[in-house]
């Protein structure tokens, strides 16, 4: 391709649309290291969402066995058209990945895959959330996100990123940051740098007694950050503060312990916890 990302938007006269997170990341040498990152090889079959201008879709493509790329953007047909002219293992569908079934991405991807994508901070939650929740068969994602949204999803206990969007990524995943990126390069140039965060799926489920007390648990543990976490399961458990004392002190949890302050092993203690004490006194909780 002869003429670059940025001379193909302007020839195109497309308008970057805010409302839509449009900043599109043109560095050659990133989109490798992203491609990188993704650990595919021409075995890997790749779900993209956002091929924005294509550069990253381009990239994947010489890399994976094949491409399968949503974006909700028509006016960028032309420029994709262009960009992606010369590839013969990349498919453009042009709708909202979210808004399709798992079967519908099973009919169109037929295989295990890997989840690639460039992501506007309004979708990031809910992007990662539906794929790695899903019976899907996802191998892994790499996403570049915003950096702060980065850090809370690989942040540790006992430190302020960390959250119940940490839980809920380790209980299904393990996450890391693989690169930071500048801000300078993307097009147009956002207010904040991005990193990169790899999550390659659990292949053995968490063992719990109660999934959805599990996450009703998490979510108790950061409603009211300045409380202890007795008091914010007393509160929505509807559980004496004695009778938690009592179990923090038997599971050898100190009793004066926030929420922020536990790792996922000890959430899921305290639920199965919970769930026998609701069998043993029909408590509802």
């Amino acid at each position: 391709m002869d003429k670059t990302i940025s001379e193909i938007l302007r020839e195109a006269g497309f308008k970057f649309k805010k409302s839509l997170g449009q900043n599109f990341l043109t560095n050659s040498t990133i989109l490798n290291s992203i491609g990188y990152d993704s650990k595919a090889t021409k075995e890997s079959v790749v779900l993209e969402i956002g091929a924005g201008a294509g550069s990253l879709t381009l990239m994947l493509s010489r890399i994976a066995k094949s491409v399968f790329s949503f974006e909700i953007d028509n006016s960028l047909k032309p420029v994709l058209d262009l960009v992606l002219k010369d590839t013969i293992n990349v498919n453009l569908y042009y709708q909202d990945v979210l808004k399709l079934s798992d079967a519908e991405i099973l009919d169109i991807v037929k295989d295990d895959f890997i989840v690639v994508a460039n992501l506007p901070y309004y979708i990031t939650t809910a992007l990662i959330m539906r794929f790695i929740e899903s019976p899907l068969p996802v191998k892994s994602l790499t996403l570049t996100m915003q950096k702060e949204v980065a850090q809370r999803l690989t942040a540790q206990h006992n430190t302020p990123e960390f959250g119940a969007i940490t839980l809920a990524v380790q209980l299904f995943g393990t996450a890391c940051i693989t690169r930071i990126i500048s801000r300078n390069n993307f097009r147009p140039v956002p207010n904040v740098d991005s990193a990169v965060v790899y999550i390659e799926k659990r292949q053995d489920p968490v063992v719990v007694k109660d999934m959805p007390q599990l996450h009703k648990l998490i979510r108790t543990g950061f409603a009211m950050r300045r409380k202890t976490l007795i008091n914010n399961i007393s509160a929505t458990f509807n559980i004496s503060k004695d009778t938690l004392a009592k179990g923090f002190s038997k599971l050898g949890i100190p009793e004066k312990i926030r929420g922020e302050a536990i790792p996922l092993d000890t959430y899921i203690i305290l639920s199965d916890y919970l769930t026998d004490l609701k069998g043993c006194s029909n408590l509802n909780v």
